[in-house]
């Protein structure tokens, strides 16, 4: 019997661990979940945490990067990186997977030309809002956005996180229409009850009082600032909670600011980053509502790991990111106003019977696991493979 040939998948990335964001976890969830049948390799850049160790059961090629000025993220170098070059030319991958249009996604692009091989990206950032943010100039954000599409161009095949954003692409001048491939979660229902009662005693939150949830960066294209003065409108009209903060980033110490003089710092907890996925599923499971007014995100995983856990979302209308969510089936929606996004909230909690409904059907429609999801991009790995160079004797499901 003759052995099944395994495929070689490179993704590639310009952010990795120990950095966190919702495109690391995605694409740590496809190296994962395809290593049981593939051989798969992650082109990411070195870390700045000179301690920092990969501890993935998928090996990781680093490159050389410098520190982009202003921020936390930094730009790789792979074409100086005699090392990484080399990795990469032994890998002899069967299809590049790019996460990212910058150096290491354009580093992909260019082994794929040069081998005849498929080139996939998946399109996870809406980056004509977030130049906008950065530069303030929307001449500056149309010319990026042109550098990025001409490199998105280069591929076989664009995929689209939810149909929204595969819309957007198409606007930002995309020359085939990008497939939607949903994202998912690792997480499961989350049912200690008695731990769950431990972890609302240590923050002192009281039967009255409900518990609101934030996961993801800190960061002002979140929409936080807006969040912070809808809780300080919903105080002013005697609604009692507490809201909790997960995660870090460079706009936390303006929120410390903004909510000590809005006079919510007894009602806020920051808990810093949670990494282990079981205790971040505790804090989703606590939570009443997941407040999520993002405007900037396309398709987060934050909203399916809430779901995982029987809790809905509040967004605002006209949210990328909401596009699979129905309104009062599976989610909430609000107009973007501070005092809308918090009657919103009252409103919610009036309708028990329909916060409920809400509550169950979230978990059965935005609900995604991680297995789904990666089965079905093999499955189209293998056919665009075949597609390109004739059909190959694989394994056909994970």
């Amino acid at each position: 019997m003759t052995e099944l040939k395994k495929i070689n998948i490179g993704l590639f990335i310009d952010v990795f661990y120990p950095m966190v964001d919702g495109v690391v976890v995605v694409v740590d969830q496809y190296a994962k979940r395809l290593s049981e049948i593939a051989n798969v390799y992650v082109f990411a850049p070195k870390s700045r945490d000179k301690t920092y160790q990969d501890q993935m059961t998928y090996p990781i090629y680093r490159s050389k990067q410098i520190k982009i000025p202003f921020t936390d993220y930094d730009l790789s170098l792979p074409f100086i990186d005699l090392k990484f070059k080399n990795a990469l030319k032994h890998a002899k991958l069967d299809i590049v997977h790019i996460h990212s249009p910058f150096t290491l996604g354009q580093t992909g692009i260019k082994y794929a030309k040069k081998h005849n091989i498929p080139v996939i990206a998946t399109l996870h950032s809406q980056y004509q809002m977030d130049f906008m943010e950065r530069t303030k100039s929307k001449v500056i954000a149309d010319l990026a956005i042109k550098e990025i599409m001409h490199v998105f161009n280069q591929c076989d095949e664009l995929w689209a996180v939810n149909q929204k954003v595969s819309e957007i692409y198409k606007a930002y001048g995309a020359e085939k229409t990008p497939k939607v491939q949903h994202n998912a979660t690792d997480m499961v229902l989350f049912n200690n009850l008695s731990e769950l009662d431990q972890l609302k005693k240590s923050y002192k939150i009281k039967p009255e009082e409900k518990v609101f949830l934030y996961v993801g960066r800190l960061d002002a294209v979140k929409n936080l600032e807006f969040m912070i003065d809808a809780l300080y409108k919903l105080r002013l009209q005697g609604f009692k909670f507490k809201m909790i903060f997960v995660g870090s980033g460079p706009f936390e110490e303006d929120m410390r600011k903004h909510i000590k003089k809005r006079g919510l710092t007894t009602y806020v907890i920051f808990t810093g980053k949670i990494m282990d996925r079981i205790q971040l599923s505790m804090y989703y499971r606590l939570a009443d509502l997941f407040l999520f007014p993002s405007l900037y995100d396309s398709s987060s995983l934050v909203q399916i790991e809430a779901s995982s856990q029987k809790t809905p979302t509040l967004f605002l209308y006209g949210a990328a990111t909401s596009s699979t969510v129905t309104e009062n089936v599976n989610g909430f929606f609000s107009e973007n106003d501070p005092d809308a996004y918090a009657t919103k909230i009252i409103d919610i909690f009036k309708n028990t019977r329909l916060y409920s409904k809400v509550k169950e059907q979230c978990y059965k429609d935005l609900y995604k696991t991680w297995h789904q999801v990666t089965e079905e991009a093999y499955k189209n790995y293998l056919r665009i493979i075949e597609e390109k160079k004739g059909k190959l004797s694989l394994p056909q499901s994970l």
